[in-house]
């Protein structure tokens, strides 16, 4: 039997979409306002699903409370209150994009859960704009 469990966290963070081999101008045409030189923020929502086979011992396909501790300490202690261009080694060289900044946490949470585990990130970068990932 195969389950889903999800966990919902929150972060602040500011960015600027950008690419540094492009003009302003043309940075500017492609990215509008989120080109702002002085970056701008946003509350995201994150939702981490887990899926497996449900353990017949504990009923649990992932004990909720490691879950929550793992967003904790990788991811809202990272991005959290953070200017992710500036402040997160990830985005050095990688523009955080919703998308981008989704994989990056796929890629941090993914290692830290049993190989058999299926992992998507949905990340909310407004209440109407969202991406979901699954290592595809």
């Amino acid at each position: 039997m195969k389950a889903t469990v999800s966990r919902k966290a929150h972060f602040n963070a500011a960015h600027r979409l950008y690419n540094k081999n492009w003009t302003f101008e043309k940075n500017d045409a492609v990215f509008g306002k989120c080109n702002n030189p002085n970056y701008h923020g946003h509350n995201y929502e994150l939702i981490v699903s887990v899926t497996g086979e449900i353990n017949q011992e504990t009923g649990f396909v992932i004990d909720v409370a490691i879950l929550k501790e793992l967003i904790e300490v990788e991811i809202e202690a990272a991005f959290d209150h953070k200017n992710l261009n500036l402040e997160v080694p990830e985005f050095e060289n990688l523009n955080p994009t919703a998308e981008n900044i989704a994989v990056v946490i796929y890629n941090k949470l993914k290692p830290k859960l049993d190989a058999s585990l299926e992992l998507e990130i949905t990340l909310y970068e407004t209440p109407r704009n969202f991406v979901r990932y699954s290592g595809d």
